[in-house]
């Protein structure tokens, strides 16, 4: 009698120990899911992951025909009030009018950045049409020296954030090493293509990406979203650069080469960094073929398509995630939504904050 009794309570105790370990990571998982909630930043809590393979998950690569000549640019990024106003008006912390006209200050700031820009960039087009009217390759060769610069901004200001311990962000800094890493292959093949034979060109591609870095971390560090639409001006140009020479040499271009670099680059084995910078596409949809030189330049114009895109999320605070960080998020138990806030966080956005919101009586 006195055996059973023994043997039925170490059963008992033996039972509760093995269940309270789950018990408490159910605790945790719940804890964290909470904290994450009120997080302003996406975050997935380690507890929550759950052991099964990404391999069950790869999407499949699809081929990229010729006939997939049409790449949709999206426009400019427009102003939308964010939710937190939204929620300030309808529960009487704010004020509908002052809803408003917070709202349209913001407005007339995004549009004189844009104004800005768009001047900007229409100047630096009229002296390349001048000097480039018949050289593409020379032309495409400064392009590219010029449009990997912002990146290593963006890189800089944010490792600067990061060391005064004011945010982190991964995603970020893995999507813009990504776009430069996009940028350097389609400089490599503009040299290979002989774009740099000229000094000339070296010199002023060289001069021009020095005085651009430094206008770019300065915008960076004042407005984000500033910096973010400027880089979506550029690629944007280059976009339709390359789609007028496209159509107009398409035929010549079939009958050329394709360059090395551009072969390993697009059909070699690891492609990470190539999926990393298209945001707005899972990893492995997208698998070029490279025959000629009509692909390699029909790639390219698609990945400043892709470039665009990214530029666009951007000036949304918070909207960037890297596509496999996407992957991954997908896989979770329980989804945590983490709505972006407009705007940049630069100081541009802290003055608009502090002219347009009244202080609290």
């Amino acid at each position: 009698m006195a055996a059973a009794t023994l043997s039925s309570t170490v059963l008992a105790v033996s039972t509760s120990c093995s269940s309270s370990p789950s018990l408490k990571a159910r605790n945790l998982k719940s804890s964290a899911s909470s904290v994450c909630s009120l997080n302003r930043f996406p975050c997935n809590p380690i507890s929550a992951r759950p052991s099964i393979s990404r391999d069950l998950y790869r999407v499949h690569a699809s081929i990229l025909q010729d006939e997939e000549e049409k790449v949709v640019v999206e426009e400019s990024f427009e102003f939308k009030a964010s939710s937190s106003d939204e929620v300030k008006a309808s529960s009487g912390g704010t004020s509908a009018s002052e809803s408003e006209s917070s709202s349209e200050f913001e407005k007339w700031v995004i549009k004189g950045e844009q104004s800005i820009n768009i001047f900007l960039t229409d100047t630096v087009i009229k002296v390349l049409d001048t000097l480039y009217q018949d050289r593409d390759y020379a032309r495409f060769f400064v392009l590219e020296t010029i449009a990997r610069v912002p990146y290593f901004a963006f890189m800089s200001v944010l490792h600067m954030y990061e060391s005064f311990g004011w945010w982190r962000r991964s995603d970020y800094l893995k999507v813009h090493f990504a776009e430069s890493w996009n940028e350097m292959h389609h400089l490599l093949i503009m040299e290979e293509l002989g774009g740099n034979a000229w000094w000339f060109d070296r010199f002023l591609s060289q001069h021009i990406a020095v005085f651009y870095y430094f206008m770019t971390a300065f915008m960076y560090l004042i407005s984000p979203r500033m910096a973010y639409h400027f880089s979506e001006c550029v690629e944007g140009h280059a976009f339709s650069t390359y789609d007028k020479f496209i159509k107009a040499e398409g035929e010549n271009l079939k009958k050329l080469p394709a360059p090395e670099v551009a072969v390993k680059y697009y059909t070699g084995g690891d492609l990470y960094l190539f999926d990393e910078f298209q945001t707005d596409r899972a990893p492995n949809s997208r698998r070029p073929k490279i025959d000629n030189l009509y692909d390699v330049f029909l790639n390219i114009r698609d990945d400043e398509a892709e470039h665009c895109k990214t530029m666009k999320a951007c000036q949304t605070h918070g909207n960037l995630l890297s596509p496999h960080s996407r992957v991954e998020d997908s896989l979770e138990e329980e989804s945590v939504g983490v709505v972006p806030q407009t705007g940049g966080e630069g100081i541009v956005d802290c003055i608009t904050k502090s002219v347009a919101t009244k202080p609290a009586k």
